[in-house]
């Protein structure tokens, strides 16, 4: 299904991305699919009790710039954390949307409001193709929790459902520190425990190879191109758990992935790389 938006503006630069507007929704009724007393909430495990989050097969939007119109019907949207305002999550909250805030936990942004407060020691190679971001150094996580904790607070603050933490698996990446597996699990636990104890959600994003230590702790799985890199399969624990799972592909078109994502029992889009408000549902 194509989502119906309208787009004002189109940024491919990240130091450019023109913050979201919510436009108003279209004058037909839009029945509410998630409101604070349907949605259903998780009880896997004892530290995510309460915390609110979604079925397995949803409809869902993930946008970073332009203006924001959501499709009738749209459950779950993914915004920008700093960029949005909380008017406008205030405004989907109104139409039944479970919004999730973005914010990258293993890098460095040199746009971000609070990227001053990085201590240079934690601060390691670029990101290939993201000028102006760095790695983190997950490892000296006495110098980075302040931080996230406090980015976690600025969900809160604007009223967020859950969080998606990105770069949450640096120890696959030439980051320019000697990380290990166990410093992205101790790293990726201590956000989830940091959200859920904020009465967050959170989700974890494209960290493949730790999904059977961390599906405990996390409240669904976000994949970017598990089709293109055949390993749609290893996201399958999710959905035997009963979470949601969400994929986005890129370089596929949809006749190449999205029969095989439904049958699967993801909830895959089509999306351009610059996550503008274009996107084809699969479903």
């Amino acid at each position: 299904m194509l989502l119906a938006f309208v787009l004002t503006t189109c940024a491919t630069e990240q130091t450019t991305t023109p913050t979201p507007s919510l436009e108003s929704f279209p004058t037909t009724s839009v029945t509410p699919v998630l409101t604070p007393a349907t949605r259903p909430r998780l009880t896997a495990t004892p530290e995510a009790l309460n915390i609110p989050v979604f079925p397995q097969q949803v409809s869902w939007q993930i946008q970073y710039s332009g203006s924001i119109i959501p499709a009738k019907g749209t459950d779950v949207f993914n915004l920008d954390l700093f960029d949005t305002p909380s008017s406008v999550i205030s405004e989907l909250h109104s139409y039944g949307v479970f919004v999730i805030c973005y914010f990258s936990a293993g890098s460095y942004e040199d746009w971000r409001s609070d990227a001053y407060r990085f201590p240079r020691e934690v601060l390691g190679k670029e990101l290939e193709g993201w000028p102006g971001e760095k790695w983190l150094d997950i490892s000296k996580l006495d110098l980075l929790a302040s931080i996230m904790e406090a980015r976690l607070d600025l969900a809160i603050d604007k009223d967020c459902d859950g969080v998606d933490p990105d770069n949450v698996d640096g120890y696959r990446n030439d980051t320019g520190f000697p990380l290990g597996a166990e410093d992205q699990l101790t790293y990726n636990k201590f956000l989830s425990r940091a959200a859920h104890s904020r009465g967050l959600a959170i989700g974890l994003k494209n960290d493949v190879e730790q999904i059977v230590e961390l599906l405990p702790h996390f409240d669904w799985m976000l994949s970017e191109e598990c089709f293109s890199f055949e390993e749609c399969n290893l996201l399958l624990p999710f959905l035997q758990a009963g979470k949601p799972v969400f994929v986005i592909e890129y370089e596929l078109s949809p006749d190449e992935f999205c029969a095989q994502a439904t049958q699967m029992g993801f909830n895959a889009l089509h999306k351009h790389w610059e996550l503008d408000a274009y996107s084809i549902e699969c479903r």
